[in-house]
């Protein structure tokens, strides 16, 4: 990244995702999306893009992992700086039975860093 305070802002935003996720709080989450962020869901046969209002509604209808006792495993693979405005994340975790491969972009404008854009597998 650029400097090292973009490098921890970044990481603290991943840490939010991380417990926004793992708790299924969508209020945790949206202090960590941009309001017109988007969702892609790749999985082979599971296509979907959505809104971030319309995955909220997904997230708030999910047990949370953490209620059911999972353990909790997530990691930052990588992140890239697009300059001073953008960076690029590679996540992955495990939850819900299933490992995930985020790919998520994030942008910094007058209230800092959010996740602008998930696409995972």
């Amino acid at each position: 990244m650029a400097n090292q305070q973009a490098f921890a802002d970044v990481t603290e935003i991943m840490t939010g995702y991380f417990d926004g996720l793992y708790h299924a709080d969508t209020k945790r989450l949206a202090d960590v999306f941009h309001p017109d962020a988007r969702y892609v869901n790749m999985i082979e046969g599971d296509y979907m893009n959505k809104s971030l209002s319309e995955y909220f509604e997904m997230v708030d209808r999910r047990t949370p992992p953490a209620s059911r006792g999972e353990e909790r495993v997530d990691r930052i693979l990588s992140i890239q700086s697009g300059g001073t405005r953008m960076a690029f994340v590679t996540a992955s975790m495990k939850m819900m039975d299933h490992e995930y491969l985020d790919f998520l972009t994030l942008t910094r404008d007058q209230h800092g860093w959010r996740i602008m854009a998930k696409v995972f597998v």
